[in-house]
């Protein structure tokens, strides 16, 4: 392996080998001049460092998906097992129980499901997709699997119907057949009911594909075909014929029984209701057209739109329930998607916030026979699942307990932590409980099923998400569960925007309050979120309300020089020294005078409007002060790229792509604000030409051509109502600019988006780099490349045109900030997106009583080093190798009284230095991680000890140094779907997955590592992932994960009593196994489906072993229930006696009355 040597490491920075294959460079490492390798040392640390971490501890798994089903499709509900399942459009498949219970499943092809049945009380379900595939599933294991497929090959399925307690399952097609299937084999019985058999032979059109199965209540061997022509066919099944046709001029949606089988009610297109009896089979003996007009003529009541589905359900001692979805009438276009539920003679009408999917009633009995009962209605809508209480007269809801709303707003940007202190979660709670909403049912929530356990897993675990509409929401994520805690709205400290008048609504016209970025300091509690419209807020946590004003900053941030290579361009004259410029960055620093220029040239305003007048803020977040970048010179300001503060410090920074700010919150003053460039000072390792218009506009118009890198990635558009995110967050705004493949750029059209659409950011090399090609005009500007080689991604071919460079990461440390530094000191690692890291040194008073009246003092520290590629995260470790925390202030919630003003000048800081020893203070390891490579540099010499060059195909969009089994480790997620782990400090692989290719912007935007080997990202627009790349995690994740199917004693029918059953007309029981068998049915054309054995067959024989200890249970539970059920055998058996001695003497009665009678005096 090639070393660098150490003694060539200088103090100045020298040039590094160029003219690498791909479009990347070869960069020094560090301050030396040798070329990066992977896995190559650039020095030897004092003492070799014992890693612990091997691949054995590294595997990748997902663990559990929260949040609503995104493009849900359809529903079904077990009502033994009490637990509900919910199909998409994608192909995936949530089934849902208790709280924790919460399983999510995928059809390989993807295909849309069409419908779903569960097999009541057996731990199986059917699922129907658009590629015509039926398919069980085992639910007797926590992850449920596919044990059979059945591949209809020449008809389209559109509609299945299992009975309860029955091994058949009716399939409908679109053709109008129905076919016979057996759960247990999955095989086609050579029983069909032919379309043109069931309607009558006189009729010559096609009745439609089959949109309706079901069994007759009355009699099972009886099973009603509803078409779409209106068409309602009672087939016999015994005597395979028709019992009965039904005809109505309008489409048929749905059909639904009354429990006696003697009644059945159809919902229709034209949004009517006909209730038809068997016996009088030629017309409906009751039209309804519930939200329709009735007309003074007498004639039909005017056509609504149509009722999708409707449910007829009996109550015992009440009215039956008619609960349909649609039906409004069309001169109320304004109306939103309903819920109708008549009882009775009252109809209540239940509007919704989006379009209903499905529905479904839930009723005490699974015997279609028995007097239904409802009691409660779920209503799948496109974003939200409801349930409806029937058992109260005002209908309320149900609260929700699943974190079905994520996307309330659209998920702007996620942040992830594990092993967070533990206090943090009650506290969250308890401020957050008091905005929770009223009125709810005071019922437990219906949907019961399943079991779930803690587990193993024992520490606290909080995701936060960012969204469009500026809120925030913190979600306790320990035990793979989540529950809301606590819900945060930036805007608040804003005036709401008005449509004329206002600046702000030439900037981001539809998300300006969209969140970006966010940091949390969870010991110290400070919060800090980061806007589209480039401002900052600073939020501290209170357990008080307050009534007080927001205090508001202005930061003026321009990039004085066009970041452009040049060999023939003057040098910017060079930092002489950091301490004598310190006055010159109190005039850098941001006006805090708002005033306009002469003209319609804009200056110094801000995007937004901070309310002046004082603000009641509840006990939680608390904002202490608004940060707003303003317009320079009719420039408007560029959306923030990268955000850190510290508690310990009182500071907070944050740069684009034009420069850096850094603001003291405690003195609410800004102490640092600079261009990118002037960061560098006379370490500058660029040859930059001055601004000019002119010239800007020319490299502008180089913009012209746009095409996909080797990562060809379809960025989809973001779900936020304006969104259009890149990849690697190079426009991190989800309002930002669409990138599209092939799409050409005129001069006139590149000088628009940089100069009138002020919320897109122009193109940067900051991450962007790595997903597309920039092509530029053939010039002598080309022949730059001799003046200094710096890095760059592999598609790009003349990235040195960049105009601007980003800063891209932020870090604050206690670390040396120079070579010939001897102690640690307070400092800030700035990392750019042409893969330079500065390091600017902070000084702050040396008393902590002084800290809020002494100026603190910013100045950069000329340390220079070099990656490839965008700097993407910093950390830094001891000698030891273990993980240095940033310092902080413990939290402490502040009073008002005098007591507490006192001691408020008393801060307890909390300080991660290295222990006494002066071996361990002596020497540190940096580590930065840029999308190209990640480095570790000894400090304070700056030596590069390891680099490893993770990609040079793709780039890297997030990597977090993160600590797992005591240990540390780099995690990385890469554009091409790679997740990568490194040992830290010798950045030895240990893991690399081809995990999941990055198809849109969403996943690249919401990646985030965090301890413990745990990530998370947002799935779909609706929901987050979380998986673990942990070994151990991966070990214990069945014991954590929810149970679908526990041992449940399936309910008794009800006892109908001797003489209903005698002459109640019912047909008796049906030998399916007779009337479908091979034996007596034969088999089925092979052409016709395919039996496709599943995957989950082995799984389903470990599912059975696993499931041994609930079998036992359950056995035990039918043995305890033997004697009971012995014992009301005898009641059941006196009774049938009873009855009959009643009926004999009766008739005994009944032949003594008419025995002497003649034949004429009946």
């Amino acid at each position: 392996m090639k070393k660098f040597n150490i003694h060539r490491v200088l103090d100045g920075l020298t040039s590094s080998p160029s003219g690498s294959s791909g479009g990347s460079s070869t960069s020094g490492c560090g301050l030396g001049g040798g070329p990066g390798h992977s896995g190559g040392t650039a020095g030897t640390p004092r003492e070799e460092i014992q890693e612990t971490l091997t691949s054995d501890y590294f595997q990748i798994c997902k663990t559990v998906r929260h949040g609503f089903p995104y493009l849900p499709t359809a529903l079904a509900f077990d009502p033994v097992q009490k637990i509900l399942a919910i199909g998409t459009r994608t192909g995936g498949i949530r089934i849902l129980g208790r709280p924790g219970v919460d399983c999510y499943c995928q059809h390989e092809s993807g295909a849309a499901v069409v419908q779903l049945q569960f097999l009541i009380n057996e731990g199986a379900l059917v699922s129907a997709s658009t590629d015509d595939m039926l398919h069980l599933w085992n639910l007797r294991q926590k992850r449920p699997a596919i044990l059979h497929s059945l591949k209809f090959t020449r008809e389209r399925i559109t509609f299945c119907h299992l009975p309860f307690q029955s091994k058949w399952l009716y399939v409908g097609t679109e053709r109008g057949n129905t076919h016979i299937v057996n759960i247990e084999s999955f095989i086609l019985s050579g029983y069909v009911i032919m379309w043109n058999k069931a309607i009558e032979l006189s009729t010559k059109t096609h009745p439609g594909p089959v949109v309706h199965l079901s069994d007759s209540p009355r009699d099972e061997g009886k099973l009603l075909i509803g078409y779409e022509d209106g068409t309602v066919v009672l087939w016999d099944l015994r005597s395979k014929r028709a019992d009965l046709r039904v005809y109505y001029d309008e489409a048929i949606h749905s059909i639904g029984w009354h429990h006696e089988g003697k009644q059945f009610m159809c919902s229709h297109s034209d949004g009517s209701l006909t209730l038809w009896n068997l016996r009088t089979p030629n017309r409906p003996f009751q039209i309804i057209i519930p939200h329709g007009k009735i007309q003074r003529d007498g004639k039909k009541a005017e056509s609504c739109k149509p009722i999708l589905k409707v449910e007829y359900k009996t109550c015992k001692n009440s009215e039956p329930f008619i609960i349909f979805s649609g039906g409004l009438s069309y001169d109320k276009p304004w109306r939103r998607p309903s819920l109708t539920i008549m009882h009775g003679k009252a109809i209540t009408v239940l509007e919704m916030d989006h379009p209903i999917v499905d529905f479904l009633t839930l009723c005490e009995t699974p015997y279609p026979n028995e007097f239904q009962e409802p009691y409660a209605v779920v209503v799948l809508l496109e974003k939200d699942l409801i349930v409806v209480d029937l058992t109260q007269s005002n209908f309320p809801i149900f609260e929700n307990p699943y974190p079905t709303d994520i996307h309330d707003s659209p998920v702007t940007c996620t942040e992830y932590l594990a092993d967070c202190p533990p206090d943090l979660i009650p506290v969250l709670y308890s401020v957050g409980a008091k905005h929770k909403k009223q009125g709810y049912s005071n019922k437990e929530w219906p949907i019961s099923g399943g079991a779930w356990n803690l587990g193993a897993q024992t520490y606290p675990e909080i995701i936060i998400t960012g969204h469009a509409d500026g809120s925030v929401k913190f979600w306790d994520a320990s035990c793979i569960t989540l529950q809301m805690l606590y819900k945060l709205k930036t805007s608040k400290v804003f005036e709401k925007q008005k449509v004329e008048g206002k600046p702000a609504a030439e900037i981001v016209e539809d998300d300006p309050f969209a969140i970006h970025l966010m940091y949390w300091c969870p010991e110290s509690r400070i919060f800090c979120v980061a806007g589209a419209s480039a401002y900052v807020i600073v939020y501290r946590f209170s357990k008080h309300e307050v009534n007080t004003e927001v205090s508001a900053l202005e930061v003026r941030l321009q990039s004085e020089n066009e970041d452009i290579i040049s060999p023939e361009a003057e040098m910017i004259p060079p930092f002489p020294d950091a301490s004598s410029q310190l006055p010159s960055l109190k005039d850098l620093s941001g006006s805090t005078n708002t005033m306009t220029s002469v003209g319609t040239v804009k200056d110094s305003l801000p995007c937004l409007s901070v309310k002046t007048r004082p603000l009641r803020m509840p006990p939680g977040y608390q904002a202490e002060l608004v940060i707003q970048l303003v317009w320079v010179e009719g420039e408007p300001p560029q959306p923030i790229t990268s955000l850190t503060a510290n508690s310990a410090y009182g500071l907070v920074a944050f740069g684009n792509c034009n420069g850096l700010a850094v603001v003291d919150f405690m003195q609410k003053s800004t102490l640092l604000s600079l261009g990118t460039v002037d960061l560098y000072g006379s370490t500058d390792p660029y040859q930059r030409q001055p601004r000019s218009p002119r010239r800007s506009k020319q490299f502008a118009a180089g913009l012209t051509e746009l095409s996909d890198g080797p990562v060809s990635l379809e960025l989809e558009r973001c779900k936020s109502p304006t969104a259009s995110d890149h990849v690697n967050g190079h426009c991190t705004s989800p309002t930002s600019l669409s990138c599209g493949s092939g799409k050409r750029l005129s001069s006139a059209d590149v000088t628009k988006i940089n100069r009138r659409v002020p919320s897109k950011p122009p193109f940067r090399k900051a991450q962007s780099a790595a997903c597309m090609e920039i092509s530029l005009p053939v010039s002598t500007e080309e022949n730059r490349e001799n003046s200094f080689s710096h890095s760059r991604s592999s598609s790009v071919s003349s990235i040195d045109k960049e105009t601007k460079e980003t800063i891209t990461a932020l870090y604050f440390m206690e670390s040396f900030v120079r070579k010939n530094d001897t102690a640690v000191s307070p400092c800030l690692w700035v990392g750019t997106g042409l893969g330079m890291v500065l390091t600017l040194s902070l000084n702050l008073p040396t008393l902590d009583e002084l800290r809020p009246t002494e100026p603190v003092t910013v100045s950069p520290s000329g340390t220079l080093l070099t990656l490839k590629g965008a700097v993407l995260t910093f950390a830094c470790l001891d000698c030891t190798g273990t993980l240095i925390h940033p310092p902080y202030e413990a939290w402490r919630d502040p009073k008002n009284n005098t007591e507490d003003s006192e001691r408020a000048r008393k801060r307890k800081l909390v300080m991660h230095s290295p222990s006494s020893s002066q071996d361990m203070a002596e020497h540190q390891f940096a580590v930065v991680c840029s999308e190209k490579q990640a480095k570790v540099f000894s400090l304070p010499s700056q030596a590069c000890l390891y680099v490893h060059n993770i990609t040079d195909t793709s780039f890297l969009l997030r990597a977090d140094v993160v600590a797992l089994c005591g240990s540390v480790c780099l995690a990385c997620f890469c554009a091409n779907g790679h997740i990568m782990t490194l040992s830290l400090p010798s950045l030895r692989p240990l893991l690399d997955v081809n995990y999941l290719p990055v198809t849109d912007a969403r996943i690249a935007r919401t990646f985030c590592f965090t301890h413990e080997g745990q990530a998370l990202y947002l799935g779909s627009p609706t929901e987050i992932q979380r998986l673990t790349f942990s070994q151990e995690m991966c070990d214990n994740l069945q014991d954590m994960l929810g149970v679908l199917f526990t041992p449940v004693e399936t309910p008794e029918a009800q006892y109908r009593g001797f003489l209903k059953g005698l002459f109640g007309g019912t047909g008796g029981t049906l030998d399916r196994e007779e009337l479908f068998g091979e034996a007596t049915a034969g088999k089925a054309s092979r052409s016709l489906a395919q039996h496709i054995p599943g995957s989950g067959g082995v799984e389903g024989v470990k599912g059975a072993a696993g499931s041994a200890i609930g079998e036992l249970a359950r056995a035990r539970i039918a043995l305890d229930e033997r004697g009971q059920k012995l014992g009301e055998l005898d009641e059941k058996t006196a009774r049938m006696m009873a009855s009959a001695e009643s009926l004999s003497k009766h008739a005994h009665e009944v032949m003594l009355k008419y025995k002497d009678k003649k034949w004429y005096q009946f």
